[in-house]
Formats: structure tokens, C-alpha cells, sequence
């Protein structure tokens, strides 16, 4: 599924769109197969009677419930959710009927971390942590090929900041005023207190 171009400003490039890691779509689909697999059974195995008539239709409503409920939502909420990373900012957006877009600019971040635990290691995959100016943050869970992401984002930043230096030198400390040199310029004293001009 394409990422939609009329929420890209002008001039602004797509670098990359990806979908969280499909170890995350592993669960849900099991839970959907487990789902099929067991109404079959019950239709194979219950006797033909109205008794095992019942018992089927039980089976499949408990089953279908499950299905949806853990398994097809999960995969839908998956397919929905989109990791952006474009030359100005990243994009994180999810939800399905009701959607949430978050964006982050480039020049506002400041730190970012990618944690992996054994299976994420396994799978390549891992969790993005984006801290910004403002103490604002994004995450970004089940990454596929976190490692080369956070590099690519380092790249982003640093390909930004060449673009954009002014916004470092508004960021950058003021700086402290030359003392003036000449005849009413304080002398410090002894005891270390500016010593009065007019003595």
C-alpha cells in the first residue's frame, strides 16, 4: 500500500515508507489459521444431529469472535500503520477508520535509539526511539532493519542540517559582550569586587 502523496508537502522527497516488521503479523495470522483450522474439525467431528448442529454453530461464533477480534483487527491495524521517513521529517501514522499522523522534523531531533531483544536480533528487526527538542518523542516499534534505518536517519539529519545551517545559528548561544577598554571601565579591587571608578 502506497503512502499518500497529498500528505507530502511541496518539494518534499519520499526516502523511505515501511510497515512494522512482519514478525509482528506472525501471531495474529496463527491466531486466524488456529481459528479455521478448529471450526473445520468441529464440522468434521460433531455428528450430524441438531444437538451437533448447535454445538457447531457454538464452536464457529466462539471461533469467528476470536478470529476477528485477535487475529483479523491485529493484521488490519498492521497493514495500516506506516513508518516515513522523508528529507525533512519522519511521519508515523496509524488507525484504521479514525486515523493519527505524527510528524517530526528532521531539525528538531536530537537523540535516537534502536533496541533490539534476542528475537528482534533474530528477525533483524527492533525498536526506534526518536527523542526531540521539547522532550517529544516518537516510537517506532518492530522496525524492519533497524539498524540500517537509524543510519539512514543519521544521514537525513546530517544531509538537513547542511541544507538548513541557519537553524543551528539561531539555536546557538548568544554570545558574551567584549568588555570595553577605556577610562571608566571598572578595575577589579583586591578582594576580588570591582572597584569604584570613582575613587
Amino acid at each position: 500500500m502506497a503512502f499518500p502523496d497529498e500528505v507530502l508537502a511541496d518539494e518534499e522527497e519520499l526516502v523511505l515508507h515501511l510497515h512494522p516488521h512482519w514478525k509482528a503479523a506472525l501471531r495474529p495470522g496463527l491466531l486466524v489459521l488456529l481459528a479455521v483450522v478448529v471450526t473445520a474439525g468441529a464440522w468434521v467431528m460433531l455428528p450430524s444431529t441438531e444437538g451437533g448442529l448447535i454445538a457447531f454453530l457454538v464452536v464457529a461464533a466462539i471461533m469467528l469472535y476470536q478470529g476477528l477480534r485477535y487475529g483479523v483487527a491485529p493484521l488490519v491495524i498492521w497493514r495500516c500503520t506506516h513508518y516515513v521517513l522523508t528529507d525533512e521529517r519522519i511521519l508515523l501514522q496509524d488507525g484504521v477508520i479514525a486515523r493519527e499522523r505524527r510528524d517530526l522534523p528532521l531539525n528538531r531531533i536530537n537523540d535516537h535509539v534502536v533496541t533490539q531483544s534476542v528475537l528482534d536480533r533474530l528477525f533483524g528487526s527492533g525498536t526506534l526511539k526518536v527523542d526531540s527538542i521539547g522532550e517529544q518523542a516518537v516510537i517506532l516499534a518492530a522496525v524492519p532493519r533497524a539498524q540500517s534505518v537509524q543510519t539512514l536517519l543519521y544521514e537525513l539529519i546530517e544531509q538537513d542540517r547542511v541544507r538548513h545551517p541557519e537553524d543551528e545559528e539561531e539555536e546557538a548561544e548568544p554570545e558574551v559582550p567584549v568588555q570595553r577598554k577605556g577610562f571608566f571601565r571598572r578595575k577589579p579591587a583586591a578582594n576580588g569586587k570591582a572597584a569604584d571608578p570613582r575613587r
